[in-house]
Formats: structure tokens, sequence, C-alpha cells
């Protein structure tokens, strides 16, 4: 079974995208495994699916290097409007279905494209988890996915594989576990953001739902005002912006930064 495909990158976090509109791709563990395994695969931080769907442009499905499906992928978004937009799945301004609900995006000029996210929920602001070193303050949120976001002076000072496997792994968010993002103000509109990634099981150049979830956590708090530039471990800025909701909370969110093409190809299954 030969299976075209499209290499994309949204701000440095890599994507194997397939339209999959006739809905034939083995969608299976061993198959994402295998295809995303950065030596004997194509290699990259999750899979991409564009199928069919019965009330917007199309359906996004999305799994992580280990092979898992889950609900959202900012940066993935990003890059599958584009794609879409360019194959004539869907226009420049779209509507388009993920597990964590429906996506607005727009396709702009410059390889950028502007998602609306879904509601966040599951607000938790400061809260504290108990880890081996002593008591860990944080923030969570739902953007899509779950993400812990906790502030440190200094992001690249600290060992984000072991605090990050600690925290996803933690009881307190199992079964499902969660994502990690360490945030440094840098200005009085921006951040410098590391984030350890479920599924990737270790730092991402880029997390587009960390990066909204960040946006948010620091606005709510007052540590930063919007719209909110965020520079992540690539070097890329992106862009998160939100409408806050009296009584706390926040709506028409969004997130806007590159979606950039690498190569396309064949692949024999």
């Amino acid at each position: 079974m030969n299976v075209p495909f499209w290499k994309m990158h949204g701000a440095g976090n890599d994507f194997i995208l397939v339209d999959d509109r006739a809905q034939t791709f083995p969608g299976d563990p061993d198959t994402v495994r295998a295809l995303t395994a950065p030596t004997y695969g194509i290699g990259s931080e999750g899979l991409i699916l564009i199928q069919p769907s019965d009330r917007a442009d199309f359906r996004m499905r999305f799994y992580n290097p280990d092979g898992n499906e889950v609900e959202m992928c900012g940066n993935g978004a990003r890059c599958v409007a584009r794609l879409a937009c360019e194959i004539g799945v869907a226009p420049a301004s779209m509507r388009f279905d993920t597990v964590a609900g429906e996506i607005a995006a727009e396709v702009l000029e410059e390889d950028r494209v502007r998602l609306t996210m879904t509601p966040p929920k599951d607000w938790k602001l400061n809260a504290k988890l108990e880890l081996p070193g002593g008591p860990f303050p944080y923030h969570f949120v739902n953007s899509g996915v779950p993400h812990v976001v906790a502030e440190v002076g200094d992001v690249d000072g600290v060992d984000l594989l072991t605090l990050g496997a600690a925290v996803r792994y933690h009881d307190d968010f199992k079964p499902a576990g969660t994502n990690l993002n360490l945030i440094q103000v840098t200005g009085p509109d921006s951040l410098k953001v590391r984030t350890y990634e479920r599924g990737v099981e270790g730092e991402t150049l880029a997390c587009g739902t960390g990066m909204v979830a960040c946006g948010l956590v620091a606005g709510i708090l007052e540590r930063v005002r919007t719209p909110v530039h965020i520079t992540c471990a690539s070097g890329d800025v992106l862009e998160v912006d939100y409408t806050p909701v009296e009584g706390g909370g926040a709506e028409k969110v969004t997130l806007t930064g590159p979606a950039v093409h690498v190569f396309r190809g064949e692949i024999d299954l």
C-alpha cells in the first residue's frame, strides 16, 4: 500500500500529514510508531490524518509518536489547515473537527495560520503538587489537551526531562497524564517557554496547545498583557490572544504562528 504524505512543521514541531478522505489509512499504533520513528521511519512528533466530516470542512485526527490518538495539537492544526487549503479540501477560512471540538482556522500570508481554539476548561490556579524534591507550585488548564504551567526564573536552568516526567506521570494526573510547560516572563507582553510533551516523552521544540495554556495562565494571573508573544525552544514566536471572562477564564482564544512545508513523498506501508 503506497501512501502519499507531506512533512510539515509548526515552529519546529514536525508532523507527517496524510490525505485520508478515502479512510483507508491503517491508523493502528504499530503503523504510527513505525512512520514517526526518527531513524527507521519518516520521523516526526506526530501523524495527522485529513478525514471527511459531516458538519465541518474536514476532520483532523492526531496521533502521538507512541501510537496513541490524542485530542488536539495546536501546531499540527495550523499545518493541517494550510495543507487542506492548498489541496482544495477547505477554503482559506475554514472549520474542522477534532476530538477536542471544532476548530476555526484562517490561512494568512507568509506561511502563517491563525486558529480559534476550543474554550479552555478545567482551570486550577495556584495549586501545589507533591514531588520527591518537595512541593511544586503550578497552574493547570485544558487548552485542548491537559497542561501544567509553572513559572520559573530561568527556563534554561531547569532539568526539564526529570521534572517533566515526574509531573507527567504523577498520580494526580492519571490515567491520561499531562504536559508540563515552564514559563519565564521576558517582558510586559512576552514569555519564554519550554515544554515536556506526553506521547513524545521529552522536550519538544514547540507545543501549540502548550503555548495557549501558557499565554492564558500568564495573562489571567496578570503576569503579562495580551496579545502574548511566546518564544518557544525552536526560537519561533507564537502569538496567543483571548478575551477574559467575567468571574474567571477566557474565551475567543486564538493562536497564530507558522505552518511550513519540509518535503513530500510516498511510502510503502
